[in-house]
């Protein structure tokens, strides 16, 4: 049987792609648009969101603060004025890493030690840091919604019963 924690991460690749498909079917300009938001664009928003998940991937593969920094210096020149086909396939290449790590992990409740710049050091599980991924990402498409609806278009729904819906009528 599946763990939770995984399945709570093919959720947050759902919702991710559900995004994008909307992002594609809205004008261009939508996604780089200035508004007065959390983050000034959609497109920095997502930027954000593909850091954080890069971030942590280095936190749960347990990779030193140089690698993780190292792979933060790399995700920023990824990411740098990139489309919205150019940031889905980027998400697209960092969830294969994602489950490429999740294969070869035989515990998902293992404990970690994550180390903070500036919170210190958090001793926690893999599954928990799967969670704060998935949390983190549902917050940001939140506010992606947001983004989305200041510009006059409506959104699409990405609440976790909704993935859940979508599972049962594919299955």
């Amino acid at each position: 049987m599946k763990h939770r924690a995984l399945q709570l991460y093919d959720y947050h690749i759902w919702a991710n792609n559900r995004f994008f498909e909307r992002l594609k079917e809205l004008p261009p300009s939508v996604y780089t648009q200035e508004i007065q938001s959390v983050f000034p664009s959609i497109a920095e928003t997502l930027v954000h969101v593909y850091m954080t998940d890069t971030i942590y991937l280095g936190v749960m593969r347990e990779n030193s603060m140089d690698e993780v920094q190292s792979s933060i210096i790399q995700a920023q020149e990824k990411t740098k004025d990139k489309g919205i086909e150019e940031m889905e396939t980027l998400y697209e290449e960092l969830a294969k890493m994602y489950r490429a790590f999740f294969n070869s992990e035989e515990d998902m409740d293992k404990p970690i030690i994550a180390e903070h710049p500036t919170f210190g050091r958090l001793e926690t599980h893999l599954s928990e840091l799967v969670q704060h991924v998935v949390n983190h990402g549902t917050y940001h498409r939140g506010n992606l919604t947001a983004m989305i609806r200041q510009q006059g278009y409506p959104s699409v729904p990405t609440d976790y019963i909704m993935y859940l819906y979508d599972r049962q009528a594919t299955n």
